[in-house]
C-alpha cells in the first residue's frame, strides 16, 4: 500500500537567538510559516524494511537519512506499547533545496512521523509525536504542528500564530548548502542585533486582532555569519535587493534568501528579472506564497 504525502518548506519571517545554553544550543525567538513549496513522499507501509531513495544526489539514502531516523524512532515508540516493528519505503521527490535553510529534511520527517501515526490509528498524540520529532531536529516540531508559530526555546516551545497577511515571495537558493551548525559557531552572542522584538509585541498585535505584516518585521540574527562563512549568500542577497528594489532576507542558518510582495504579478516579475540575469548560474528560483 502506498500513499502520496506532501512536505511542506518553511521560511523565518524573523529570528533572533536570544541565549546560548550551557550544552551549547543556542536558543531563538522566531517566526515561522508553512509556504507551499515542497517535497512529494511516496510511503510503502507494506515494506519489508525501512528504505529511503530519493531523486536528488545530495540527499542520502541510508540511514542518515531523517526520515529514515523517524521511522525508526516511531518503530522503536511502537515497540514499546506493544506492537510489531515493521519496514516502510520511502521514496523522496525533491524540490526543496537540501542547506537551504527551508527546512526540506526535518519537514520529510515530520511527514513520516505524522503518516506513520495516522496509519496506526494515532497511537500518539500530537505532542507526543512533537517531542518524538525534538529528538531528530529542532524545526521538526514545527513541521508537525503545521500551522504559522512562534517558535521559541530551542525549537519545542510553539504558539500557534494566526492571521499573517499573505505575501507572495521569490526564493532564491544560491548555489551553496549552508552549514547549520558552522553557521551558529559563527555567531557571536555579543554582537547580537540591538533590534529586539519581544514576544509580547507579538502578542499584543494578534490580541488586538489585527493582522501581522510579515513584510516589515523580517529579521534574521544568522544571516551576517552565513554570508561571512558564505561570500555566495551575500553577493546574492545583494543583487537580489538591487535587481528587486526591496528588501531581501535570508531564512533559517541559510543559504536560501526571500523578497516578499502583495501581489502575485510583481513577484512574477520579479522571478523573470532574476532568471534572465541569472539565466546558465547554479542559482535555483522559486516563486511560493504563504498566508
Amino acid at each position: 500500500m502506498t500513499r502520496k504525502y506532501t512536505s511542506q518548506a518553511k521560511i523565518n519571517l524573523f529570528l533572533y537567538i536570544t541565549s546560548k545554553r550551557k550544552d551549547g544550543y543556542h536558543t531563538l525567538y522566531s517566526l515561522m510559516t508553512p509556504i507551499d513549496l515542497c517535497d512529494d513522499l511516496y510511503l510503502d507501509f507494506e515494506a519489508e524494511k525501512i528504505r529511503v531513495t530519493c531523486n536528488h544526489p545530495d540527499v542520502p539514502e541510508d540511514e542518515s537519512n531523517l526520515a529514515h531516523k523517524a521511522a525508526v524512532l516511531f518503530y522503536d515508540a511502537l515497540k514499546e506499547k506493544g506492537y510489531e516493528k515493521k519496514g516502510l519505503g520511502i521514496e523522496i521527490i525533491k524540490r526543496i533545496p537540501p542547506g537551504g535553510g527551508l527546512g526540506g529534511g526535518s519537514s520529510n520527517a515530520a511527514t513520516v512521523l505524522t503518516a506513520l501515526n495516522a496509519y496506526h490509528r494515532q497511537l500518539f498524540s500530537k505532542s507526543e509525536l512533537m517531542q518524538m520529532g525534538l529528538c531528530l531536529g529542532a524545526d521538526i516540531p514545527f513541521f508537525i504542528f503545521k500551522s504559522p508559530a512562534i517558535v521559541k526555546g530551542i525549537g519545542e516551545k510553539l504558539e500557534k500564530a494566526p492571521d499573517l497577511l499573505p505575501y507572495h515571495l521569490v526564493l532564491c537558493n544560491p548555489g551553496v548548502a549552508a552549514a547549520t551548525a558552522d553557521v551558529y559557531k559563527k555567531y557571536d552572542f555579543e554582537l547580537t542585533s540591538n533590534q529586539k522584538y519581544t514576544m509580547n509585541d507579538g502578542l499584543n498585535m494578534l490580541l488586538r486582532g489585527q493582522k501581522f505584516d510579515a513584510g516589515r518585521r523580517m529579521h534574521n540574527d544568522l544571516e551576517g555569519p552565513a554570508c561571512s562563512l558564505y561570500p555566495e549568500i551575500r553577493e546574492t542577497k545583494e543583487e537580489m535587493e538591487l535587481l528587486l528594489h526591496t528588501k531581501v532576507q535570508m531564512t533559517g542558518s541559510g543559504s536560501s534568501l526571500f523578497s516578499l510582495f502583495q501581489a502575485r504579478k510583481d513577484a512574477e516579475r520579479g522571478c523573470e528579472i532574476l532568471l534572465e540575469r541569472w539565466a546558465g548560474s547554479k542559482k535555483i528560483l522559486f516563486l511560493s506564497s504563504f498566508g
